[in-house]
């Protein structure tokens, strides 16, 4: 239980997720690859559920590393490109001690001011 607490102090201390951070990047630089650590800025949640049974929640989120949504002119509308990035779902326990699975939705922040504005875009954003 000590090296557990230890681990998850390390794992939660702002300098020692920076270190890391600095490590993998070098490590994959040398590799060729460019990394970008994305940290979301919190928009809004939606509740769903998978196969209609289990509660499954989509945290909205921004980072500006996301590209920005593109609109193309189309006869009767736009046509809206909507960049995203979908991290792995997890497991959470809500409450009564349920557990459902939360997925981090992260659009460029841009998406998110417009949604706010617009209810039409709200929905294709939430739709997406």
């Amino acid at each position: 239980r000590t090296l557990f607490a230890e681990y998850v102090a390390e794992l939660t201390d702002p300098e020692q997720r920076r270190l890391y951070e600095e490590e993998v990047a070098a490590l994959e630089r040398e590799r060729g690859v460019e990394v970008r650590f994305v940290h979301p800025t919190a928009g809004y949640v939606l509740r769903t559920s998978q196969a209609g049974s289990r509660r499954c929640y989509l945290n909205i989120c921004s980072n500006p590393h996301v590209e920005a949504p593109q609109a193309r002119a189309e006869p009767g509308g736009h046509r809206w490109a909507l960049p995203y990035s979908l991290a792995p779902g997890r497991e959470e326990l809500g409450r009564g001690g349920r557990r459902r699975v939360v997925y981090d939705v992260v659009f460029h922040p841009a998406a998110l001011r417009l949604a706010a504005r617009s209810p039409r875009f709200r929905r294709l954003l939430n739709d997406t």
